[in-house]
């Protein structure tokens, strides 16, 4: 898997290729990383990547020619087709879902805008897909490139030391997509409170229902539609739904 990043601050991107799991997976070969700065693709001298709006109105747009020609260089370098994803508002919500999606595929060209946003030009001949990370803004698409190339990369098979961790995530489709349970680890009982009993069983039956009841528990008080969305994907059991109405008679707490 690569993914390359039209990028004007390439130095963010080191976060995950040297950091962390990803970085060491960078390392061992199991991702690429590239980024291409659209200032090493202008003719000027001042290595102009922005000019002001038509009609008016605040800040600077960013041009299309020094973009697609640093895509057109980042693609060849590349040769294949991959998705070239713009990070924007008005794109679709990133999810984990989502990331799975990615993580099945060769991975994607990120375009990382900044300013006021970049020529409707470039967006409607060479972007594929937009993205979103959520109902805010950012100074530019590089923080949210990160998260993506975070949340993809450690889905690769050999980036984590143990498979399951992945799958028990909050949000992964093994989990119903739903909130992760709680963890605990040494030592046993931490300021006067104590590791659950059923996770110093052994048994690894009511350890796992246990789990499952509290993921259900969390999700059902943190994040209610995430509840329904399992419900209406069929992913909740008869017991998962016992388990709801139990909650639902005694108050979720």
């Amino acid at each position: 898997m690569r993914f390359d990043a039209l990028t004007l601050f390439p130095d963010m991107f080191d976060v995950v290729s040297q950091a962390g799991v990803t970085g060491r997976a960078h390392k061992q070969g199991i991702w690429q990383m590239r980024t291409w700065n659209p200032r090493d693709y202008t003719t000027d001298v001042h290595r102009t990547v922005d000019d002001r709006p038509y009609g008016g109105g605040p800040g600077m747009v960013m041009l299309a020619d020094p973009l697609n020609d640093a895509l057109d260089q980042a693609l060849a370098d590349r040769g294949d087709k991959p998705e070239v994803i713009l990070l924007s508002p008005t794109g679709r919500r990133f999810n984990q879902a989502v990331a799975q999606e990615l993580a099945q595929g060769p991975g994607a060209v990120l375009v990382c805008g900044r300013y006021e946003g970049i020529d409707q030009r470039f967006i409607d001949a060479r972007v594929t897909q937009e993205l979103s990370l959520g109902d805010f803004v950012l100074s530019g698409g590089e923080i949210a490139s990160l998260a993506i190339i975070d949340s993809v990369v450690r889905l690769l098979p050999g980036v984590l030391n143990d498979a399951d961790s992945a799958r028990q995530d909050s949000f992964h489709a093994d989990n119903s997509g739903l909130l992760d349970s709680p963890h605990y680890t040494r030592p046993e009982v931490y300021r006067d409170q104590a590791v659950p009993e059923v996770l110093m069983s052994g048994h690894h039956g009511r350890i796992q229902a246990w789990r499952r009841e509290q993921s259900l528990r969390l999700t059902a008080l943190r994040r209610p539609e995430l509840i329904e969305q399992a419900r209406q994907r069929g992913e909740l059991n008869k017991a998962d739904e016992r388990f709801l109405a139990s909650l639902d008679d005694g108050g979720v707490s």
